[in-house]
């Protein structure tokens, strides 16, 4: 078994803004920080999949509807599900009704391959760190407060992929298997 999900790459500028704006965090929370060759924006989680099974996928998400390019913005910082129990750190993102529609598109065409569809409405968002325990946030929450809703950029989406994730030493690691234009 392989595990899987779909995801919209960020661009090399809006990586190097977010990749730098970690670095300057990193020191003040002891929490599970994504490397930035991870940062992507999830579309759909698929889990366990049978990797004989790799090409039915490819297919079915192939037969995606083309809704050509569309615009996603980068910005804002938060805590999910809230700052006083946190469990994700994130930047949002804002890709209106086309990356709405592009995730239950291919909610719906996993689905139709036994995938679990989702029960929760998709919250868009891009994960900047992990959070198992909770440790003192509070240096983190001051610099944050600093500039509560920085702007990473935006960019036209043309593409998405289907991602591997493989545990490592460091973290998960993320190959594309398959881009899907757009």
């Amino acid at each position: 078994m392989i595990r899987l999900f779909t995801g919209i790459a960020v661009p090399p500028a809006i990586n190097a803004r977010l990749d730098d704006l970690v670095r300057r965090l990193k020191p003040l929370a002891r929490i599970r920080w994504s490397p930035a060759s991870n940062f992507h924006i999830t579309t759909k989680f698929i889990g366990a999949w049978r990797e004989d099974r790799l090409e039915t996928l490819k297919q079915a998400l192939a037969t995606l509807p083309s809704t050509g390019p569309f615009s996603i913005a980068v910005r804002g910082l938060g805590f999910y599900p809230h700052a006083r129990s946190p469990r994700i750190f994130w930047t949002g993102i804002a890709g209106g009704e086309p990356l709405s529609a592009l995730a239950s598109q291919t909610d719906k065409i996993c689905a139709e391959l036994g995938v679990a569809p989702e029960k929760r409405d998709y919250s868009p968002h891009l994960t900047l760190a992990r959070i198992d325990t909770p440790p003192n946030l509070t240096a983190l929450h001051h610099a944050i407060a600093q500039d509560p809703a920085p702007d990473f950029g935006a960019f036209q989406a043309a593409a998405f992929h289907l991602y591997l994730s493989r545990p490592g030493a460091g973290g998960s690691i993320y190959t594309s298997l398959a881009e899907f234009l757009l």
